[in-house]
């Protein structure tokens, strides 16, 4: 007789442990097996108890160790066994399952063979980057909005943005998996009459011992990007906000003083 067993899609945040919610904690503590990506931090990988099974699907940019279409398998496939009591499947994404996590895809995919699943949301890279790097989203007078958009080419096809609707001055930009695009990005902005001198900031690791932030400009931050040699994960937020960091840092670690001075942050 076969057994269903039930998907829970939880949010990991961007990376410390501390900014788990306490029901992802408690799910993880009691799953019977975890699906995770190559974004969830080692520290938060710590925290599943010895002998729960753990099945790696990472996929990092340009190369996707399990295509999307396997994973989704994959989850009905833990689901259904043939004795015992049903499983609690633990798929655990990095940030929030349904800001660019394709938790969505996911969950169709469940719903269409009968599978039971929950969302359980994580704190978005938008949310906890900025405040780690000291980089209100909105501020009175400063900025009345939020964008988040994702910069990754998809099948290798150009970017596709309502760049006219982002350089919005009044807004902040945050960009997903922008690394590789970020020069693009920027000219996109600066040609569609965003201001060139709008303050700019990239942001590795966010949240963790790792992280690096660049400050820039729209005309800058690409190149210092580059000399900085930041790689993913990383997050770019652009808009006037940025300007406060200065003023409003409180997480920052000795290797971010050094890559801060050669952005030249302090000319913000």
């Amino acid at each position: 007789m076969q057994s269903t067993g039930k998907v829970f899609l939880v949010g990991a945040g961007p990376g410390d442990p501390d900014l788990l919610t306490v029901k992802a904690l408690r799910l993880l503590q009691t799953a019977d097996v975890v699906v995770f990506d190559r974004l969830v931090s080692p520290s938060i990988l710590e925290l599943i108890p010895e002998g729960v099974l753990r099945v790696s699907v990472g996929k990092a940019s340009g190369r996707h160790s399990v295509p999307q279409d396997q994973i989704n398998a994959l989850l009905v496939e833990l689901c259904v066994t043939d004795c015992g009591a049903p499983r609690k499947i633990v798929r655990l994404k990095g940030g929030d399952p349904f800001v660019f996590g394709r938790g969505s895809e996911e969950a169709l995919h469940l719903r269409e063979h009968g599978i039971e699943f929950e969302v359980v949301p994580g704190i978005t890279a938008a949310a906890a980057c900025s405040a780690y790097a000291g980089v209100p989203l909105t501020h009175r007078g400063l900025s009345h909005g939020v964008r988040l958009v994702t910069g990754h080419f998809l099948e290798n096809k150009r970017l596709k943005l309502d760049w006219r609707a982002l350089a919005d001055p009044d807004s902040t930009i945050v960009i997903y998996m922008g690394l590789a695009s970020l020069d693009r990005i920027c000219t996109a902005l600066a040609n569609q009459g965003m201001d060139p001198a709008t303050p700019a900031v990239a942001i590795q690791d966010g949240t963790t011992d790792r992280q690096r932030r660049v400050f820039g400009d729209l005309t800058t931050l690409a190149a210092r990007v580059k000399s900085s040699r930041l790689s993913a994960p990383v997050i770019v937020i652009i808009g006037r906000t940025v300007a406060l960091a200065g003023q409003l840092d409180w997480f920052v670690t000795d290797k971010e003083h050094i890559d801060d001075t050669l952005a030249g942050a302090s000319n913000y």
